[in-house]
């Protein structure tokens, strides 16, 4: 699990250690485009990826596909709780529940996984109560993946760190 803040240095680290582990990874990206500032976001990573990479595009169940004998990077975790929290009705409870069962389906196979992370709760206090809401599923849903992962690096400007 690499996690961190936003430009920090994650995806980078995360695309370096899956090539490390396979000449041709996998790329499982969680976010939906929406608009077209992310569009670009996309077409810059994909850019720097390469041609080994392949591309799995899935923002909620991600044990509908099979990576099996690979090395896949699912970037980001903080989208698909997002993902999960609004499917489920802002409730937290729910969504950290249908999080943690998927995350168990998906690993289950015989891979190498490497989750990236936002590291929102070293942002302050949420002005409302959504944001307060989503922050602690945020939380929860890290702690659960890190107690899972068998290596756990924080990024701090472009220096990874491992924590574990």
């Amino acid at each position: 699990m690499i996690t961190g803040g936003q430009r920090s240095g994650k995806s980078e680290l995360s695309e370096n250690l899956a090539l490390a582990a396979d000449p041709c990874p996998v790329y499982l990206a969680t976010a939906e485009v929406l608009d077209d500032e992310f569009r670009e976001r996309v077409a810059l990573h994909r850019r720097r990826r390469g041609p080994q990479w392949s591309a799995i595009e899935e923002p909620l169940y991600l044990s509908r596909h099979d990576v099996e004998g690979n090395a896949v990077v699912i970037d980001c975790m903080t989208m698909w709780a997002t993902k999960a929290f609004f499917t489920f009705g802002e409730d937290p409870a729910r969504a950290l529940d249908f999080l943690k069962e998927e995350f168990m389906r998906f690993t289950a196979q015989e891979a190498v996984f490497i989750f990236v992370t936002n590291e929102l709760g070293s942002g302050g206090i949420g002005a409302d109560a959504m944001t307060r809401k989503f922050t602690d599923l945020q939380g929860w849903f890290n702690q659960f993946v890190a107690s899972e992962a068998d290596d756990v690096y924080l990024t701090v400007a472009g220096i990874p760190l491992k924590i574990k």
